[in-house]
């Protein structure tokens, strides 16, 4: 009794950390209650996208360092490229939410238009391009951090991880908790950052040319042979620079986290992020070529991000720059949110086309699909630890994604309005998102050519290797339902008693229950002993005053005991070989192979004890015989 009570004691205490740690568990009904606005669809569906205005201009700007000060002058028309690019691709999206209320991620379009190979592809793609955001994202926030305290510089992945784990903490905790935890940060990074481009831009008006502040030397002219390749160096700069899209598709992927009306929230969510990301991006771009601040190389010695390094000419290293910096690294870190936000749900209507296992269905405590959730933390994990949590490393596999899901989702579009027959406007909608389809198939094409050999290969490889998998599930799944449908009534024909089998080594409580067990079930019972050179005594010794004794006193058939020598000490084999020679003998009935084991309290605890109950038990399982049958009996410590 003190036993059960101290164990009641210790799952309250559980209980109790759980809900503090993770919140209270929701029910089913309080579904609508965890529906969010557009304050809050901002930090969790576009910081992504915000922060990409962190990153994304300083990717173009590494690769323009060998054209020396012209590099700088690039930038602009580079970014307007680039931003030109996002308003098509907002338009289209616009279009997506609103044909697709109830969430119209690029999987769900390709395979409702395209098919199911186009689906897949879909899917591949933006599981890809989820995992790497979540990466991206943490790294940046990290390098943010180092590039104002170098001295946390050898602590990246650390630091890295530490974040990740937070947010998988926090995303555990239900859509709406997410998103209050995140509003705060987010328009602290926004807030800032705007006011760094406004006065900076004041001051560039105001005192052209004149800036006293020169935080980063610019590389030297470069020799005419290296400026022979400045085309092609634009054209990786581009596709660099287009990290900075990444993140746009999530809103429409969501919409079903937003309040009704959903359709219109989502879309206002949208305008208000690509309106704010246009503003940094430019901004950005802007005051890196009005200060003449070019990006920096990483070296031992030390790194300043180009972010830092604008804050810096416009501000100084006064507490403001802290400020910045700081809600910089917040929102980078906190931008893997929008993997977190939507990796689950991918996966979700992915496995209810039985493509991934269908665990990704089940929803939690919190109403999330949490185990969409534990593998995006450890696939991010990985990613993170193979690349040393560094951002310049992970870019370069970076896009490829995204890039390949905006078209198949675009093009899937053009199919949809085509099928609208009766929809007024669906000429200019098949317009829209062609133009769309086609400029992201354009871009696709340039970010996979420029970045292959830096990385692009990776994304490239995974993508076929994911499909693959799929298709695996799904062949697994489409298999098990076409075995498992059965309409025929109940049968009542055959119902023999099973043959017992009860593996044991000597006559203990553990064994007493798994006897007591198959004398219920059986009348034909074969206690099997597996007796070596080694051992002292034999089970033969006991069996007649402890088994056969009090059976015959109750007038119960008598168990069988069965003692096979086994010179070399093996176990396990003999027993196989038994069980698999009854079960052909006996073709008309079942086997029943009963298991004594013991259940400790603690896990480390199994270590002390030998695990060849567990070993019979999966061997048995995987000759996949279907007249034996394996209990376990199980004795609680």
């Amino acid at each position: 009794m003190a036993g059960k009570v101290a164990m009641g004691i210790i799952i309250e205490r559980h209980m109790s950390f759980a809900d503090q740690l993770f919140g209270k568990p929701l029910a089913t009904s309080e579904e609508r209650a965890e529906h969010i606005g557009v304050a809050a669809g901002i930090p969790i569906f576009g910081l992504d996208a915000l922060t990409s205005a962190a990153y994304g201009p300083e990717a173009a700007m590494t690769l323009l360092i060998p054209l020396g000060l012209a590099g700088v002058h690039y930038i602009l028309p580079i970014i307007s490229a680039i931003l030109i690019l996002l308003v098509i691709v907002y338009f289209s999206y616009r279009q997506t939410i609103e044909a697709y209320p109830n969430g119209g991620g690029s999987y769900t379009v390709a395979s409702e238009n395209l098919g199911n190979g186009a689906g897949l592809l879909a899917a591949a793609a933006l599981m890809i391009d989820y995992i790497l955001t979540a990466a991206v994202g943490i790294s940046a926030g990290v390098t943010a951090l180092t590039s104002a305290l170098p001295q946390f510089q050898q602590h990246t992945l650390l630091l890295c991880l530490v974040i990740l784990a937070i947010l998988a903490i926090v995303n555990m905790r239900g859509v709406k908790d997410t998103g209050a935890a995140f509003i705060a940060p987010t328009f602290l990074f926004i807030g800032t950052l705007l006011t760094v481009i406004g006065v900076g831009v004041y001051r560039a008006y105001v005192t052209p040319g004149h800036h006293p502040l020169p935080v980063a030397p610019l590389p030297s002219a470069v020799p005419p042979t290296v400026k022979l390749l400045g085309m092609w160096m634009l054209l990786k700069a581009f596709s660099s620079g287009c990290a900075a899209m990444t993140g746009v598709e999530a809103v429409s992927n969501g919409v079903m986290a937003f309040g009704e009306p959903r359709a219109k929230r989502a879309q206002r969510t949208l305008s208000v992020i690509i309106a704010i990301l246009i503003v940094l991006l430019f901004g950005t771009a802007y005051l890196a070529k009005a200060y003449g601040i070019m990006a920096m190389e990483p070296t031992d010695a030390g790194y300043q991000s180009l972010l830092s390094l604008l804050v810096t000419a416009v501000f100084g290293r006064g507490w403001f720059y802290f400020v910045t910096m700081g809600s910089v690294l917040l929102a980078l870190a906190l931008s893997a949110n929008t993997a977190f936000a939507d990796f689950p749900r991918l996966t979700r209507a992915i496995a209810l086309h039985d493509y991934l296992p269908h665990v990704f269905i089940l929803r939690g405590r919190r109403l999330l699909f949490s185990h969409g959730i534990y593998a995006l933390t450890g696939f991010t994990g990985l990613i993170l630890i193979l690349f040393d949590g560094v951002t310049d490393r992970l870019i370069p596999l970076y896009a490829i994604g995204a890039f390949l899901a905006f078209t198949l989702s675009q093009a899937g579009m053009v199919v949809h309005w085509k099928k609208e027959a009766k929809h007024k406007g669906r000429l200019w909608h098949m317009f829209v998102n062609g133009v769309g389809a086609l400029a992201t198939g354009i871009t696709l094409v340039v970010v996979l050519v420029a970045k292959f050999m830096a990385g692009a290969w990776v994304t490239a490889l995974l993508v076929p290797t994911l499909i693959l998998l799929m298709l695996a599930v799904k062949k697994h799944y489409t298999r098990v339902n076409r075995e498992m449908a059965d309409p025929t009534p109940l049968r009542l024909t055959n119902l023999e008693q099973p043959i017992v089998v009860i593996p044991m080594a000597r006559w203990d409580k553990v064994t007493e229950k798994a006897m007591r067990f198959g004398l219920l079930i059986s009348k034909e019972i074969k206690v099997v002993h597996i007796h070596s050179d080694n051992e002292d005594g034999t089970l033969e010794e006991v069996w007649d005053e402890k088994v056969l004794a009090p059976i015959r006193s109750e007038k119960m058939e008598e168990p069988e005991l069965v003692t096979i020598h086994s010179t070399y000490r093996m176990t396990i084999t003999p027993l196989m070989e038994y069980v698999l020679h009854l079960a052909d003998a006996n073709p008309q009935r079942k086997v029943a192979v009963l298991l004594p084991e013991l259940v400790v309290n603690h896990w480390w605890e199994n270590l002390l004890h030998g695990q060849r109950v567990q070993l019979l038990k999966l061997l048995l399982l995987l000759k996949g015989n279907p007249r034996v049958v394996v209990v376990n009996i199980p004795w609680y410590l």
